[in-house]
């Protein structure tokens, strides 16, 4: 789950508030303090910390918490919006230039993902119907350019080489005129990255960025590099007109410091997040809807989002039906589990849920494997067994794993599963039902 660690303790420090029908300024103090060391040890810069909780702390003992019916609400939702500012308040879309094409430079140092997410930035421009063209400017690094030709085939863009013994510049110059020669909107250029920040690369950058009239400069940066993403994004702007981060590794990082200090540090605002390795887990980066994961609250709107992209709009509707008559079956849960591997890891989906958290569900699998299992344990039931589970007694469950070539123990698992899918199904039921004001589309988010 994304910045686990610290929304762990944040959410700790929510839960000790709620139980409080009024709350004193020792309170305050007590909670603020948790906050800070939380932060800190998110890796998190020490200024920026000192700054946010100063502000905090001066607005929740203001009249609006202390005179407040709701105080631990009324604090939630200041520590929420100071978030969100340290942030950047707003997400901020690219600059896509009005007359084509738009050319973005992706620079970053070695072992950011660099090459890789320049495909997935394509990806993310297919789908919005642009026809992007990745330019092959590492000349340094071994088979760098061929894992940009795999990448680039990956999601079905192309990818303009001139090998490896030309000059990066003259390489990103004759691709932008061959992008423009065929029609492409938009030119990725993937530059060479190096173990540290030196002066040959900056110029080479420097040198690329003005040869070509550069539209957006994306610094590509690690996260879990912490506080040195921070003063590797400064170095950068030194020399190079960053206008934009992408943060990769973010579902690898625990602490999540980099997102958190950047945009305060620098100026530079995070433009995407890279949530996972494959080539479709790029997503716009929204200070107000990662806030809100943070504290709990979720994100009801990436959710929804990825749902529409992913959902099987006829099997979402069948599902709908079928859990509004309560004849949801152990076949249906199959068919359920398959069409949510499509929206991506099942810790991210949890985590955009309000309330709930990556313990809810933690028996719950969807790994091509698991998928199989499951598969083999329900062909090996009966109709009514799959109809009615609760009628799988002890017996059943030593002929069905009998059958399946599985274990007991791994039916007992299949249907904790689907109990728990359940429990999941009535929460989204209840995020987006009759009266709700909420988005209303089909299952399993109605």
């Amino acid at each position: 789950m994304l910045f686990e660690s610290l929304s762990d303790k944040l959410q700790g420090v929510i839960g000790k508030l709620r139980g409080k029908g009024k709350v004193t300024e020792k309170d305050i103090d007590e909670a603020m303090r948790e906050v800070r060391l939380a932060l800190l040890e998110a890796d998190v810069n020490f200024k920026v910390v000192k700054d946010f909780i100063k502000t905090t702390k001066e607005r929740c003992l203001g009249a609006e918490v202390m005179e407040s019916l709701t105080p631990a609400q009324q604090i939630i939702k200041i520590v929420n919006e100071e978030l969100i500012k340290l942030m950047g308040a707003e997400g901020t879309k690219l600059n896509i230039s009005s007359k084509p094409p738009t050319i973005i430079l992706m620079c970053g140092l070695q072992g950011a993902g660099k090459t890789t997410t320049s495909g997935k930035l394509a990806n993310v421009l297919k789908k919005d119907k642009k026809r992007p063209l990745l330019v092959a400017c590492d000349v340094y690094r071994p088979a760098a350019i061929k894992q940009l030709e795999v990448v680039g085939e990956k999601v079905g863009a192309p990818v303009f080489t001139m090998g490896d013994k030309i000059n990066p510049v003259d390489i990103a110059k004759a691709g932008v005129e061959h992008g423009i020669r065929n029609s492409n909107d938009v030119i990725i250029i993937d530059t060479a990255g190096r173990l540290h920040v030196d002066d040959d690369m900056m110029d080479e950058i420097e040198n690329i960025s003005k040869a070509v009239n550069v539209s957006e400069a994306l610094l590509v940066l690690d996260a879990m590099t912490g506080q040195d993403a921070v003063n590797v994004a400064k170095t950068f702007s030194e020399r190079v007109n960053i206008t934009g981060v992408i943060l990769t590794k973010l579902d690898g990082d625990a602490r999540g410091g980099a997102a958190l200090s950047l945009r305060a540090v620098t100026d530079v605002p995070i433009k995407f997040i890279a949530t996972g390795e494959k080539l479709d887990q790029l997503e716009a980066f929204h200070p107000d809807r990662i806030a809100s994961r943070i504290l709990g609250m979720g994100d009801v709107l990436s959710l929804i989002e990825r749902a529409e992209e992913n959902y099987d709009k006829k099997i979402a509707k069948e599902m709908e039906e079928k859990l509004r008559d309560a004849s949801f079956t152990l076949e249906d849960f199959l068919v359920q589990i398959e069409e949510m591997k499509k929206m991506g890891p099942i810790d991210q989906i949890i985590g955009m849920l309000p309330g709930m958290n990556n313990k809810m569900l933690k028996n719950i699998s969807v790994s091509d494997k698991d998928v199989a299992k499951i598969q083999s344990v329900i062909q090996s039931m009966t109709p009514k067994e799959r109809m009615t589970p609760e009628i799988i007694d002890s017996s059943r469950k030593k002929r069905i794993a009998a059958g399946s070539g599985n274990s007991v123990q791994d039916v007992n698992k299949l249907l904790n599963q689907f109990k728990e899918t359940k429990k999941l199904m009535k929460k989204f039921s209840q995020m987006t039902g009759k009266g709700s004001k909420k988005p209303k589309m089909g299952f399993p988010f109605m």
